[in-house]
């Protein structure tokens, strides 16, 4: 998961008639499809962040934020709970079948396993070096790590929370999703590709080029037209179709990407841009993607999560000052983090 970094640029919406450009990217402002910040939740505490997961059961947010996950009320911002015990806390699972839940700790290559009503810690296994984005397959009923600098996926039984399997990813993985048929995909962030794994059989059936993509990060899917989007540092995000390992489109998004969403009740896919904006684009068909909106944010809400009954969009961040001066260790340090800014943004039509 990409972390800040040194010499961000806050590039402001400038509106142009009916169109709004932000840096360098053109899109309509999409009256038929508002969005906006609604609310700004402030969150508090220390420590930077990666992914949000919304578990819709319960409608709570579970925010990795750097030693512990933090479990927030996300109509209210009230902080529910905590996991604690991580160390370079990245993605959070849930299984609802077992009442566990999973958080990757990404400098010890470590997963641990929750209980989703008490947050309590029922276990930790070894999982792979930079354990990264993490998911739960319906289809096998296993947990998947993506484990970046390892370059693999570990497997974990979601009722004893023991790694039993490993699979070689030929690459760099970035975020993961499941088709619900068992079969996963994941970007492959140095190769610039998605792979495909059997998650039944624990092995890699297909990869595909994503250029001209280079970097993806986030990926989400749309499960009725086998499409998965893509978006990538260069500014774009690119479709591919799952079932040929084709890609059919590429979008322009904002700067500084990180996370995306996919929202079948309205055909929009959502790239959330460090840079400060949510790039909105309609799936016309499942051949034909357009930008319709680019919605300000705030700099440094690079990640997201979607509700997919109510569409809203929550995404996080927090104020940024100035970075620290580079050292030999820290050549290009990250910004600073004020202190207690930490802030729920929460995007409705």
């Amino acid at each position: 998961m990409r972390s800040l970094v040194n010499g961000w640029r806050v590039l402001l919406p400038v509106c142009l008639g009916s169109t709004t450009v932000v840096g360098g990217l053109r899109a309509q402002t999409g009256a038929a499809h508002p969005y906006h910040v609604a609310r700004q939740l402030k969150l508090g505490g220390d420590g930077r962040w990666d992914y949000i997961v919304l578990d819709t059961a319960s409608n709570r947010l579970f925010i990795a934020r750097q030693d512990r996950v933090m479990v927030v009320d996300p109509d209210h911002g009230k902080l529910l709970g905590e996991v604690r015990g991580l160390d370079g806390a990245h993605g959070v699972a849930l299984d609802y079948a077992t009442h566990h839940g999973f958080a990757t700790s990404g400098h010890d290559g470590s997963v641990i396993m929750f209980d989703l009503k008490t947050l309590k810690e029922l276990g930790r296994t070894r999982a792979a070096d930079d354990a990264d984005a993490i998911l739960f397959d319906p289809a096998s009923k296993h947990v998947f790590t993506f484990n970046g600098d390892a370059h693999s996926s570990t497997v974990v039984d979601p009722a004893s929370g023991k790694a039993i399997g490993s699979i070689d990813l030929g690459g760099k993985p970035e975020f993961g999703v499941s088709a619900g048929d068992g079969k996963l995909y994941v970007n492959i962030e140095d190769r610039a590709e998605i792979v495909e794994i059997d998650a039944a059989d624990q092995k890699v059936t297909r990869r595909w080029s994503l250029s001209p993509c280079t970097e993806p990060t986030g990926l989400a899917i749309d499960r009725t037209h086998h499409r998965l989007f893509s978006v990538c540092h260069n500014r774009v995000m690119v479709v591919s179709d799952a079932t040929t390992g084709r890609v059919i489109a590429t979008v322009p998004i904002g700067g500084r990407v990180d996370d995306d969403g996919f929202d079948p009740g309205t055909g929009l896919a959502f790239s959330s841009n460090g840079e400060g904006t949510l790039t909105v684009v309609h799936q016309d068909s499942p051949t034909k993607y357009r930008v319709v909106s680019s919605v300000p944010t705030k700099r440094g809400a690079r990640t997201m999560a979607l509700d997919p009954r109510t569409h809203r969009i929550f995404t996080v961040t927090a104020d940024l000052g100035p970075p620290p001066a580079p050292t030999e260790a820290q050549p290009h340090p990250r910004p600073t983090v004020v202190p207690d800014s930490f802030t729920l943004l929460v995007l409705e039509r």
